[in-house]
């Protein structure tokens, strides 16, 4: 049996979202964020209208700190090449997204894919769908957009992985998924230990996401969960773009009445367990 640790991070730190969403004890271990409840602004400003839309999720891309956002284009969509000052990792949320240097064949990606964009590197970013939405993730600020002739090689290499080029692994190959048809999948690991992966969760599906983890956080990124915790205790309908996260040792109760993807970033061990 493939034992399998997840482990992955961040810092936490929420933007833009309503009183109503975030925890008001100021000793809160858990934030949750409401896709709708997001406040928009531009990915590049000096774009103005032609830039994709941007909302942090947490963190602040303005800033020397890492940050979750979501990055929304419309359709027919397509970036003039540049360049970025760092790494970046995305996930497609809605629609049909390509990222590539800018002479590549064009690959859609649909949701539940998966890229990561080196710093330095000249490309491309485009979009197919009607309505297009993607998480981006930096692990340290600020966000910048320069032009292709200031392009370097920072040692890293691009990754644009399908959602049916994606291997899961279930509950025979993981010592953390107990229960049901949950599977899991990694997708990074960074030079200070931490890691990003995906969970999916079957349609009804009704457990807990336990962890133990200084930061964790999760974005859904595909079909519909309801959320509860000892400090929600009114169930949230998160649709994908919404976010959770967590500090210290804190169980996530979640149900789906339709098969869900979850991207989880943590710091050390997670368990999904699922009633029976």
């Amino acid at each position: 049996m493939t034992v399998i640790k997840v482990i992955i991070t961040g810092i936490l730190s929420v933007f833009c979202i309503s009183t109503a969403a975030l925890a008001k004890n100021k000793d809160a271990q858990s934030e949750v964020v409401i896709v709708e409840d997001v406040r928009w602004g531009y990915l590049n400003p000096l774009r103005g209208d032609k830039s994709p839309g941007a909302a942090d999720l947490w963190g602040d891309r303005t800033k020397s700190v890492a940050t979750g956002m979501l990055v929304r284009f419309n359709q027919g969509f397509s970036s003039p090449p540049h360049i970025h000052n760092i790494t970046y990792r995305g996930v497609v949320i809605k629609g049909m997204m390509h990222n590539d240097t800018p002479n590549a064949e064009k690959m859609w990606m649909p949701p539940g894919s998966f890229w990561m964009q080196p710093a330095g590197q000249n490309h491309i970013t485009a979009a197919n769908g009607k309505a297009n939405l993607i998480y981006l993730e930096i692990d340290k600020g600020p966000y910048l957009v320069k032009p292709s002739a200031e392009h370097f090689d920072n040692g890293e290499r691009p990754i644009n992985q399908h959602k049916s080029n994606i291997v899961w692994l279930n509950q025979d190959d993981s010592t953390w998924v107990k229960g049901g048809d949950v599977e899991i999948t990694a997708l990074w690991e960074n030079a200070d230990k931490l890691r990003g992966s995906m969970i999916k969760i079957p349609a009804g599906f009704n457990g807990k996401l336990k962890t133990d983890a200084s930061e964790f956080r999760v974005v859904v990124i595909t079909g519909e969960v309801m959320y509860k915790s000892k400090e929600t205790t009114e169930p949230k309908k998160l649709l994908p773009g919404s976010y959770f996260s967590s500090t210290g040792k804190f169980q996530h109760m979640l149900s789906a009445s339709e098969p869900s993807t979850l991207y989880i970033r943590s710091g050390s061990d997670f368990h999904v367990s699922q009633k029976r």
